[in-house]
């Protein structure tokens, strides 16, 4: 399923910064075929109603089925600090009430990244979206819904979290998120990981407690094959760069510049008829 998707968005390949969502179910291949449509349905109530809270138009967000959870674009005119704060704490007021009627609780993994994400008539791609769904399929946060018997986590990309999570915010926590470092396909990342409703977690691998980095809360660099070992910078990639920085309403992509304007923040535009106007 596809929706709010713009045409415009997929003439000549054009790519513009959006806040990339991928919402999984925890251990969907445990559903039978009976049970699988009750889940989903379930995932949709949770996440539309949210929208709807958080005062977000459905027609406003290109959001596409993945059998097991969603793959969600939100244009930059919608400020990135709603989705962040409100509309994750009505998603995880809705997946309390849900889990309630149910024998075997709903439980979902939450990702997020702004990045350039290209549109086109059967959905979107770019790194942005890849990385946005592996971080939500990630070891750490698959065990923390385990290890901590949550209902929900949320995983950011460090870039997001320097942008717009560590400011703080309406219902946005920056002290209850703890690194952890990650190694993907791509290369290693720095992902943030947050409980809703819960104080900072404690990241371990194979029980033991994760080393602390330099002025921030414990992290750990996991490998593919599961080995750890300490992570001595919190912000920086590999080779020293910043993914993105942000100034005013302009978002800057190292490697490419995007003329799409993304807000990080409340937005205070003049036409208050459009999604995401003010808070």
């Amino acid at each position: 399923m596809e929706l709010g998707f713009d045409q415009g968005a997929s003439d000549a390949g054009e790519a513009r910064y959006e806040l990339v969502i991928s919402v999984d179910a925890r251990r969907s291949g445990q559903y039978s075929d009976a049970e699988k449509p009750l889940m989903r349905e379930g995932i949709y109530r949770v996440l539309e109603t949210a929208f709807a809270q958080a005062r977000v138009a459905r027609d406003a967000i290109h959001l596409e089925d993945r059998g097991d959870g969603v793959l969600i674009s939100v244009p930059g005119r919608i400020a990135v600090a709603r989705l962040l704060g409100l509309w994750m704490a009505e998603v995880h007021e809705n997946l309390r009430e849900e889990n309630r009627s149910l024998r075997v609780p709903l439980g979902l993994r939450v990702a997020m990244h702004v990045g350039p994400v290209r549109h086109d008539p059967r959905g979107i791609a770019g790194h942005a979206v890849d990385l946005t769904c592996r971080l939500a399929d990630s070891d750490v946060a698959r065990q923390l819904l385990d290890q901590e018997k949550a209902d929900l986590v949320l995983a950011v990309s460090d870039s997001l979290y320097l942008e717009v999570v560590s400011p703080g915010g309406k219902f946005i926590a920056p002290e209850r998120f703890a690194p952890a470092r990650l190694t993907l396909k791509e290369g290693p990342v720095t992902a943030w990981f947050h409980l809703p409703g819960r104080p900072i977690p404690d990241i371990t691998v194979g029980g033991a407690d994760a080393p602390p980095a330099s002025g921030g809360p414990a992290a750990v660099r996991l490998s593919e094959d599961g080995d750890e070992d300490a992570y001595d910078d919190e912000y920086d990639d590999e080779d020293g760069s910043v993914r993105y920085t942000a100034g005013n309403n302009m978002s800057v992509h190292n490697g490419g510049v995007y003329h799409q304007p993304v807000h990080f923040g409340d937005n205070n535009g003049t036409d208050p008829g459009r999604p995401g106007h003010g808070r």
